[in-house]
Protein backbone atom coordinates (compact mmCIF):
# COMPACT_ATOMS: atom_id res chain seq x y z
CA UNK A 1 0.00 0.00 0.00
CA UNK A 2 0.98 3.08 -0.61
CA UNK A 3 -0.45 6.73 1.14
CA UNK A 4 -0.42 10.08 -0.52
CA UNK A 5 -1.14 13.61 0.86
CA UNK A 6 -0.90 16.40 -0.89
CA UNK A 7 0.00 19.79 0.09
CA UNK A 8 0.51 23.49 -1.17
CA UNK A 9 -2.89 24.17 -2.75
CA UNK A 10 -4.21 27.90 -1.89
CA UNK A 11 -5.55 30.51 -4.16
CA UNK A 12 -3.52 32.86 -6.46
CA UNK A 13 -3.85 35.44 -8.84
CA UNK A 14 -3.71 35.02 -12.22
CA UNK A 15 0.52 35.20 -13.52
CA UNK A 16 1.04 34.11 -9.74
CA UNK A 17 3.32 30.87 -9.03
CA UNK A 18 2.56 28.02 -6.69
CA UNK A 19 4.38 24.93 -5.63
CA UNK A 20 1.95 21.55 -4.48
CA UNK A 21 3.72 18.99 -2.73
CA UNK A 22 3.05 15.31 -2.36
CA UNK A 23 4.10 12.94 0.02
CA UNK A 24 4.33 9.46 -0.03
CA UNK A 25 4.51 6.40 2.89
CA UNK A 26 4.75 2.89 2.26
CA UNK A 27 6.33 0.78 -0.40
CA UNK A 28 8.64 1.60 -1.68
CA UNK A 29 8.19 5.19 -3.04
CA UNK A 30 11.70 5.53 -5.43
CA UNK A 31 10.85 2.98 -7.67
CA UNK A 32 7.29 4.43 -8.30
CA UNK A 33 6.66 6.26 -11.32
CA UNK A 34 4.60 9.63 -9.78
CA UNK A 35 1.75 11.66 -11.78
CA UNK A 36 -0.48 15.01 -10.87
CA UNK A 37 -3.68 15.13 -12.45
CA UNK A 38 -6.79 17.74 -11.66
CA UNK A 39 -10.39 17.43 -12.33
CA UNK A 40 -12.64 20.71 -12.44
CA UNK A 41 -16.17 21.40 -11.65
CA UNK A 42 -18.12 19.48 -13.98
CA UNK A 43 -15.22 17.74 -15.79
CA UNK A 44 -13.39 14.83 -15.96
CA UNK A 45 -10.23 14.07 -14.24
CA UNK A 46 -7.15 14.62 -16.62
CA UNK A 47 -3.81 14.17 -16.87
CA UNK A 48 -1.95 16.97 -15.69
CA UNK A 49 2.03 15.60 -15.57
CA UNK A 50 4.24 12.57 -14.68
CA UNK A 51 7.86 11.75 -13.96
CA UNK A 52 9.82 8.29 -14.46
CA UNK A 53 10.76 6.65 -10.74
CA UNK A 54 14.32 7.87 -11.85
CA UNK A 55 13.21 10.98 -12.31
CA UNK A 56 15.20 11.10 -16.09
CA UNK A 57 11.67 11.36 -17.74
CA UNK A 58 9.06 14.01 -17.57
CA UNK A 59 5.76 14.49 -19.31
CA UNK A 60 3.51 16.90 -19.40
CA UNK A 61 0.10 17.84 -21.23
CA UNK A 62 0.14 20.49 -23.43
CA UNK A 63 -1.56 23.15 -22.01
CA UNK A 64 0.88 23.52 -19.10
CA UNK A 65 4.09 22.94 -20.94
CA UNK A 66 6.69 25.83 -20.14
CA UNK A 67 4.47 26.55 -17.36
CA UNK A 68 4.70 23.78 -14.63
CA UNK A 69 7.51 21.74 -13.64
CA UNK A 70 7.24 18.15 -12.28
CA UNK A 71 10.07 16.76 -9.67
CA UNK A 72 10.88 14.61 -7.00
CA UNK A 73 13.01 13.80 -4.27
CA UNK A 74 13.25 10.16 -2.98
CA UNK A 75 15.21 10.78 0.22
CA UNK A 76 12.20 12.60 1.16
CA UNK A 77 9.68 10.11 -1.03
CA UNK A 78 8.18 13.45 -1.86
CA UNK A 79 6.83 14.63 -5.49
CA UNK A 80 6.76 18.43 -6.56
CA UNK A 81 4.46 20.47 -8.80
CA UNK A 82 6.01 24.05 -9.98
CA UNK A 83 3.28 26.04 -11.67
CA UNK A 84 4.14 28.89 -13.05
CA UNK A 85 2.18 31.71 -14.98
CA UNK A 86 -1.02 30.15 -13.78
CA UNK A 87 -4.07 31.01 -15.20
CA UNK A 88 -7.80 31.16 -14.38
CA UNK A 89 -8.50 27.47 -16.87
CA UNK A 90 -5.69 25.71 -13.98
CA UNK A 91 -8.49 26.28 -11.18
CA UNK A 92 -9.22 22.46 -10.53
CA UNK A 93 -8.43 19.66 -7.37
CA UNK A 94 -4.50 18.42 -7.90
CA UNK A 95 -4.35 14.96 -7.21
CA UNK A 96 -1.13 12.86 -7.29
CA UNK A 97 -0.96 9.32 -7.94
CA UNK A 98 1.50 6.78 -7.98
CA UNK A 99 1.99 3.45 -10.11
CA UNK A 100 2.15 0.29 -8.22
CA UNK A 101 3.67 -1.89 -11.06
CA UNK A 102 6.90 -2.53 -11.36
CA UNK A 103 7.92 -0.46 -14.50
CA UNK A 104 10.89 0.66 -16.75
CA UNK A 105 12.84 3.26 -15.12
CA UNK A 106 12.03 5.64 -17.79
CA UNK A 107 8.32 4.94 -17.41
CA UNK A 108 6.04 8.40 -17.26
CA UNK A 109 2.61 7.34 -18.17
CA UNK A 110 -0.46 9.17 -18.59
CA UNK A 111 -3.66 7.36 -18.44
CA UNK A 112 -5.41 7.37 -14.98
CA UNK A 113 -5.92 3.64 -15.18
CA UNK A 114 -1.84 3.18 -15.09
CA UNK A 115 -2.32 4.41 -11.53
CA UNK A 116 -2.87 2.25 -8.27
CA UNK A 117 -2.63 4.67 -5.69
CA UNK A 118 -4.27 8.12 -5.17
CA UNK A 119 -4.03 10.98 -2.89
CA UNK A 120 -6.82 13.09 -1.19
CA UNK A 121 -6.56 16.00 -3.36
CA UNK A 122 -5.73 19.44 -2.97
CA UNK A 123 -7.49 22.56 -4.31
CA UNK A 124 -6.04 25.43 -6.63
CA UNK A 125 -7.80 28.06 -7.48
CA UNK A 126 -6.58 30.94 -9.46
CA UNK A 127 -8.56 34.37 -9.93
CA UNK A 128 -8.41 36.53 -12.84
Amino acid sequence: QVQLVESGGGLVQAGDSLRVSCAASGRTFSRSPMGWFRQAPGKEREFVAAISWNGGTTYYTDSVKGRFTISRDNNKSTVYLQMNMLKSEDTAVYYCAAVGAITRPSDAPSRKNDYDYWGQGTQVTVSS
